[in-house]
């Protein structure tokens, strides 16, 4: 197996996640690492056993194929122009951009060099999802009708060291959590039509509660509360809300509904968890995952998945069409609000290929 070379921008809470899980997939080459903050990279490379060097010398790197970007969501696109000027594909943490035009500038920008883009999540290659995928696919739930997707929780500052970046423009519960579920609900169900929604901020400041800054007050300039409905291009139509307002909640965080049956799929932003089928006029059973990826946090496969395509010259599954177009269907939720009207969707985009095989042994169908 030809090693692909990869160098890590970002070094945040999410870089440790993916250094672990990278240990999975022997294609992934982790090069070096690097961040604005120098100390930051070399604490990150030391607890992994890698090499921390600066900026200018990541994009140099004529052994970096790709660039890792798990910098803060407002550098997803810069830090991504910037690997693409250098010549290197690029894989940015969710979501991809903060705004829709500054996505799509990055797309062309990479299409204009024959480069590739990538995107979080990756968390529908899990097992569970993709048995979920396999459900629907098999035509056992029979017409699709819609479903709900559900996201409710107090609010990040509870636990992150550092939330004000949830709460300043592109942050919100929608570009933060939403990503996860449009981008399942993409893979069951395919492309989204048209969206309607409303969002709501009912407080202007939030407490840190999170140890590092307890009791530290900043300020929110996004809503914090998105509710809305999804129209997709098949007919079905999906209930979704996003809040960082509420103190908890009974919904689970994804129903799938068909004409001949009912399926609760596991939170999206985990790769494993409970399925459950009701069969029309049946009972509630447990449905066992007997796809690989169900049983730990393997937040590299996406990254592995375009190495792959890199190496083979294969399409890869968490590619840059489908985040723009979740993209553009989370933009939609503020445009809708705004203008009191249904948006439409007007990004193409096809449902990624379903994950057949272990990434372990460099087989995928």
């Amino acid at each position: 197996m030809r090693k692909v070379g990869i160098g890590i921008v970002g070094l945040g809470n999410i870089s440790a996640a993916y250094l672990k899980a990278a240990k999975d997939f022997p294609i992934l080459d982790i090069r070096a690492v690097a961040d604005i903050n120098p100390a930051a990279a070399a604490a990150r490379a030391a607890e992994f056993g890698v090499r921390a060097v600066d900026m200018d010398a990541i994009f140099a790197d004529p052994e970096i194929e790709i660039i890792l970007n798990l910098t803060i969501p407002k550098a997803h696109v810069e830090v991504g122009l910037r690997a693409i000027a250098a010549g290197k594909h690029v894989y940015s943490e969710k979501p991809l951009g903060v705004v829709f035009a500054e996505g799509r500038k990055l797309l062309e920008a990479a299409r204009e060099k024959g480069l590739r883009v990538g995107s979080a999540p990756d968390t529908f290659l899990g097992g569970s999802h993709q048995s979920a995928r396999h459900i629907v696919d098999s035509g056992r739930l029979g017409q699709a009708v819609g479903g709900t997707a559900y996201f409710m929780c107090p609010g990040h500052e509870r636990w992150h060291p550092n939330p004000g970046f949830y709460y300043e423009a592109g942050g919100g519960p929608m570009l933060d959590m939403g990503p996860y579920y449009i981008t399942d609900l993409v893979n069951l169900l395919g492309p989204v039509a048209r969206v309607a929604g409303f969002g709501s901020m009912l407080r202007t400041t939030r407490t840190i509660t999170a140890k590092e800054r307890e009791g530290e007050v900043i300020p929110v300039h996004v809503p914090t509360h998105v509710s809305g409905t999804l129209q997709f291009a098949n007919g079905a139509l999906v209930q979704i809300t996003m809040s960082f307002d509420v103190a908890g909640h009974k919904h689970v965080p994804l129903e799938i509904y068909g004409t001949e049956g009912t399926l609760i799929v596991p939170d999206p932003n985990h790769f494993g968890g409970q399925l459950q089928y009701l069969a029309k006029g049946g009972e509630w059973a447990d449905i066992d995952t007997d796809q690989p990826y169900a049983d730990g946090n393997y937040r590299s496969i996406g990254l592995a998945d375009m190495a792959h395509g890199v190496a083979e010259n294969r399409p890869h599954r968490c590619n840059g069409d489908l985040a723009l177009h979740v993209l553009e269907v989370m933009e939609a939720f503020q445009r809708s609000a705004e203008t009191g009207q249904a948006i439409e969707i007007a990004t193409p985009v096809e449902r990624p290929a379903p994950l057949s095989q272990s990434l372990r042994d460099g087989k995928l169908q």
